[in-house]
């Protein structure tokens, strides 16, 4: 139950929190730039809403292999984000398919199931709605709705075989402590499939980049299933039910749904419609981190291109570049692999030989063999912009 302070805050904007947010527009910005604003404990983040509050990482901070947490998005359908005691703070377990429910403190999760690492980015559903022609309703997000981490905590495997799991279990469903302001709007619950559960890689993760998991990124502990978009990582955790029917509640059967058949990804069979289908696995994705479009460089310097590749699990194979038009595509230097659901560091020297515009593709191929498609597939909810990144400079 939200105490009143929550309350309160909530209808400031939901980010006061720990202190004050600010906002400013960056330095030398022309009108119409986007806004920055700043949380309690993050940097200067592109602020796309207030409330509930939703800021995206800048490009600036996506160049290093991993994002750091001060600077890592943040995405609330919430408003009412309690600060959570870890000394108080309980997780329930239980459900109609949980044949001993448990109550469980952090302490019990840090010292009485194995504690696991693994590397993984979190990208939320709708990263680069905002790019969308024609334009869809949702938060406009550019590319930085979306960060690399090392994520630490436990199997949710094992916390569910504690629990006792019966042999009917379909689904396990989530919820966490925000809450909505008001009585009608649904409280953010999400569910998985049974076997994405006891998956050895889905986690109830409470440490982020070795420290402590921020309050914005879920604190005390959140979900993380790797390879998933960013709907599924439950924050600020507090109940673990295993259901034996399907979930109805609104944030599945009403939204984070694409159209059957429309994009590939990991079935979800007990949530599919003959219309739609939940969104799950991530799509293979690229982003240039530089140089920026539009930059001016020298005919006969050195320019080198770098970004970063993804997928849902299978791995990058291989970043291709184009310098013609798309005719031809030559292979970039892929850095360190930091594991299958981790981003891929990419390097490209771009010949600058010839005066004149020049516009340079990028396309990303998996290990499983998809590779960035040329052309967006359009969607009513703005997910799954994973077309060939494009910059364009002037050589001169």
């Amino acid at each position: 139950m939200p105490s009143r302070r929550d309350l309160l805050l909530a209808a400031a904007g939901g980010v006061l929190l720990g202190g004050t947010a600010r906002s400013v527009l960056a330095a030398g910005a022309a009108p119409g730039a986007e806004e920055l604003g700043q949380l309690p404990s993050k940097k200067l983040l592109i602020r796309r809403s207030w409330r509930p509050p939703n800021y995206e990482t800048p490009l600036a901070d996506l160049v290093p292999a991993y994002t750091s947490n001060d600077a890592f998005f943040v995405r609330y359908h919430l408003s009412v984000i309690p600060e959570i005691d870890t000394d108080t703070w309980r997780l329930k377990i239980g459900g109609a398919g949980a044949q001993k429910p448990l109550m469980l403190t952090l302490r019990d999760l840090k010292h009485d199931f194995k504690r696991v690492s693994l590397v993984a980015v979190n990208q939320c559903s709708g990263n680069r709605r905002g790019l969308f022609a024609p334009r869809v309703p949702g938060v406009q997000w550019g590319n930085g709705a979306m960060g690399n981490a090392e994520w630490t905590g436990v199997r949710l495997r094992d916390v569910l075989t504690r629990a006792g799991i019966a042999g009917e279990a379909v689904e396990v469903v989530f919820n966490g402590a925000d809450t909505p302001v008001l009585p009608g709007t649904p409280d953010y619950l999400k569910s998985i499939p049974i076997e994405r559960a006891l998956d050895e890689r889905t986690l109830i993760a409470f440490e982020m980049n070795g420290r402590a998991l921020p309050h914005w990124n879920g604190a005390p502990a959140r979900l993380v299933v790797p390879g998933w978009t960013g709907t599924y990582w439950v924050k600020h955790l507090t109940e673990v039910r295993v259901e034996t029917a399907p979930f109805d509640g609104f944030w599945m059967t009403g939204a984070y749904r694409v159209p059957a058949g429309a994009f590939p990804g990991a079935p979800f069979k007990t949530q599919e419609t003959p219309l739609t289908t939940p969104i799950t696995e991530i799509l293979v994705n690229s982003l240039i981190t530089s140089p920026l479009s539009g930059a001016r460089v020298k005919a006969g310097s050195r320019v080198e291109l770098a970004g970063k590749a993804w997928d849902g699990g299978a791995g990058i194979a291989a970043v291709e570049v184009s310098t013609d038009g798309r005719q031809t595509w030559r292979p970039a230097t892929l850095g360190k692999d930091l594991g299958r659901f981790a981003w891929r560091e990419f390097r490209y020297r771009i010949e600058t030989q010839k005066p004149g515009l020049l516009v340079v593709a990028v396309r990303a191929r998996s290990l499983g063999g998809a590779t960035q498609p040329d052309k967006l597939t359009f969607n009513p909810a703005g997910y799954h912009d994973n077309i060939v990144q494009t910059v364009t400079l002037e050589v001169g």
